[in-house]
């Protein structure tokens, strides 16, 4: 079956009057999950997995899709009105779009928001179509090196790019090194670090910990501080942007939509990784980049655009390569399994009705999505005027009761609140926390890997250059080390004193 074929089946599938419910479904469920801090869209699809159990198999994967990368728009509501990241995606935007939003333009950056998630979801979608079947050919190739290097890769990208100096980075990132190792040995199954408590035998469960990090330390800092979670104005403004704006923002958008495409496909990377990035990119290639943070509109485009493009190209290993990059994708692959396919390079040809039909039913997807949204943004400022106390019993009403859903275990709830006060302790220090919850992601599918690979070479160091594939993410590696280097380098020089005298002086004839 060819593309063109795929693409007629796909819509026949999609454009059946259940499925079309189940998108409207799916994405609506997955914009008010956003909306709501601390909920996120993986709690969410694990709740929703005994429905699918009558669904059949694009019914049930539209579905929890659609929750995925609705919630992706969703949680920038919160971000802008009350500078709560209603999902980990959307942390970036508490910081120029929480500042617009005080500056009386909540309604542009929303919109502008909107309008660069539509872009990017369509961006990755075509992206998914083109590329997916002949991914599918190559991935028997792909093996345990390759995937060791990209998640290495995936560890120094986020160090570099994230907020706040490479070493804070990287102290987060040790963090959640460390957390990710209690549990299983990936190589023997042993336990390690579980303290003979049972419920650690197969280590902290990472919604428990995404909820406390990015959602309790933020209700913390908040309580802390005497600072109101509504702490924007009663209007957001006009809603559409103009021709300008989106014209001002389209280099965001367009970068955004390359980076959230290429940074989904990376283990542990999705939304959160690719909004970082985009945010990282964005400041750089700025002619005023001090200005970020006070309210830049390319800063709140560009992530928002790259996070959703992510959701959607998450899938594209999932539904080739038979690999989940994050932890919805995990429970996406479970229902995949519920449903008695086994997700991989066979996918494609054996269940053309399932992945053609979740593909249509993206672009659908995001059109709704961009429909809904816009004329909708007006009434979310009601949420903003939430009293404090009450936002706050909200919030830890439905973070104890998320924590606990994901397994019926009161273990989790336990997990989510130390992870808040781990996540609000470095925010007091000035240390990001979105490393951290990378860094758990990623350092058990590189540690897997790794030493995966030494054990079938025989400790040979030189397996992780035995292919051009992992020859070339070296090389990608190595240009991020330098790039890395080299910055930190100039800026100390640039910061010495009498440096600036210096280069007048060589300018003067």
């Amino acid at each position: 079956m060819d593309i063109l074929e795929g693409l007629l089946h796909g819509l026949e599938v999609a454009l059946s009057v259940q499925n079309l419910l189940f998108v409207l479904l799916g994405v609506t469920v997955g914009m008010m999950v956003g909306v709501l801090p601390g909920l996120g869209p993986a709690p969410t699809v694990a709740l929703l997995i005994p429905l699918t159990f009558t669904l059949d198999g694009p019914t049930a994967i539209i579905l929890l899709a659609g929750v995925y990368y609705g919630a992706m728009y969703g949680g920038t509501i919160t971000s802008v009105l009350l500078r709560i990241p209603g999902e980990a995606a959307s942390v970036v935007s508490t910081m120029d779009g929480h500042a617009m939003a005080r500056q009386g333009q909540a309604g542009k950056a929303l919109g502008l928001a909107a309008i660069g998630s539509f872009a990017g979801g369509l961006f990755a979608t075509a992206c998914l179509i083109l590329f997916s079947p002949t991914l599918a050919d190559f991935a028997l190739g792909f093996g345990s090196p390759e995937y060791a290097v990209l998640a290495l890769l995936g560890l120094f990208l986020v160090a570099y790019t994230s907020a706040g100096t490479t070493l804070k980075s990287l102290v987060a990132i040790g963090i959640g090194l460390l957390v990710a190792s209690v549990g299983p040995d990936p190589i023997t199954a042993s336990p390690r670090w579980t303290l003979g408590v049972p419920d650690l035998l197969g280590g902290f469960e990472i919604v428990a910990i995404i909820m406390g990090v990015f959602g309790l330390s933020e209700l913390l800092v908040n309580i802390t501080e005497s600072r109101r979670p509504t702490s924007v104005t009663r209007t957001i403004g006009r809603v559409l942007p103009t021709g300008r704006d989106i014209a001002d923002s389209a280099g965001a958008v367009g970068r955004g939509s390359v980076i959230g495409t290429a940074l989904g496909l990376i283990p542990g990377g999705g939304g959160v990784l690719a909004s970082l990035v985009s945010y990282g990119v964005e400041r750089r290639v700025s002619k005023q980049p001090e200005e970020f943070g006070s309210g830049v509109p390319q800063a709140v485009s560009g992530p928002e655009t790259a996070n959703n493009a992510a959701s959607i190209s998450t899938f594209i290993p999932l539904l080739t390569l038979g690999f989940p990059p994050n932890g919805v994708l995990a429970v996406i692959f479970g229902a995949l399994l519920i449903q008695g396919v086994t997700p991989g390079p066979e996918l494609i040809g054996d269940h053309p009705d399932i992945f053609w039909g979740v593909v249509v039913s993206m672009v659908i997807g995001n059109l709704v999505l961009l429909v809904m949204n816009i004329p909708l943004l007006p009434v979310f400022v009601k949420i903003a005027q939430i009293p404090p106390g009450t936002m706050a019993t909200i919030t830890v009403a439905i973070l104890v009761i998320g924590a606990y859903s994901i397994n019926g275990n009161p273990f989790d709830v336990a997990v989510m609140i130390g992870a808040g006060l781990v996540g609000y302790l470095l925010r007091k220090l000035g240390i990001p926390p979105a490393p951290l919850v990378l860094a758990f992601i990623l350092g058990p599918i590189f540690e897997t890997n790794f030493r995966r690979s030494l054990v079938v070479s025989d400790g040979n160091i030189t397996v992780f250059a035995s292919s051009p594939v992992a020859v070339a993410l070296l090389v990608v590696l190595g240009v991020v080390i330098v790039t890395a280097v080299t910055g930190r380098l100039w800026r100390m020089r640039s910061a010495r004193p009498g440096h600036a005298g210096e280069e007048r002086a060589r300018r003067l004839p």
